[in-house]
């Protein structure tokens, strides 16, 4: 097998852990809605904030009306502030994320993030310094598409002009992995600490850190 020319990565729960916690009792309380009700509105639309259908001040907009509160433009600012806010303060890197960046990079392997997320996931890459180590960020929200979607899979590999079969792809979620898998990309998924039941993608490797993808990338 030739050497892959490129790594596709994906963020929460590969490279960094976020702490939601803060965000399901915060936002509610400053949007005057209890937090079961505001739960369940955001579960509704989350997928629309994945893909970019709604920004995170219409989606609150919407949430609110739904609630019975007045959508008014200050409270929606501090909503959609603070939501930043709690998402860049409770992110962690893991140990081995930069490392693991660098040294694929050091040996000529193009790098993309490819991440189902929000609007603020790229100004939380940029303040890690994230984005300086990879060739490109394809975010969900951005591209209008998401992971398992085949459409933003072949938005990354044509950001960094390689084929399916000479890219790696390594995510935590087995649907996102076997969809990759679908379109011939190696895949790696990474499973941290303990099983906890957890399954696997068919046709994906199991790995337990970013250090076991590198044999893969034949590093």
């Amino acid at each position: 097998m030739a050497r892959p020319k490129a790594c596709l990565v994906d963020v929460y729960n590969t490279i960094l852990k976020c702490d939601f916690a803060d965000h399901r009792t915060e936002l509610p309380t400053l949007a005057g809605i209890p937090a079961d009700v505001w739960q369940a509105g955001y579960d509704r639309i989350d997928g629309d904030f994945n893909v970019g259908r709604l920004s995170k001040s219409e989606g609150f907009g919407q949430l609110l009306r739904d609630s019975g509160v007045a959508p008014r433009p200050e409270l929606l600012r501090a909503l959609v502030d603070r939501d930043r806010d709690l998402l860049l303060a409770t992110a962690r890197l893991y140990d081995d994320a930069i490392g693991f960046l660098k040294k694929i990079r050091a040996h000529g392997i193009k790098i993309a993030i490819v991440s189902n997320c929000s609007e603020h996931t790229r100004r939380l890459l940029t303040e890690l310094g994230i984005d300086v180590l990879v060739d490109a960020l394809v975010l969900s929200c951005e591209v209008g598409a998401a992971k398992p979607d085949p459409e933003i899979f072949r938005y990354a590999l044509d950001q960094l002009d390689v084929a399916a079969d000479a890219a790696v792809f390594v995510d935590d979620q087995a649907d996102y992995c076997a969809g990759a898998v679908t379109l011939g990309i190696t895949t790696a998924q990474i499973i941290r600490g303990e099983l906890n039941g957890k399954a696997s993608a068919a046709g994906a490797t199991v790995v337990r850190s970013l250090r076991d993808v590198e044999p893969m990338l034949q590093i």
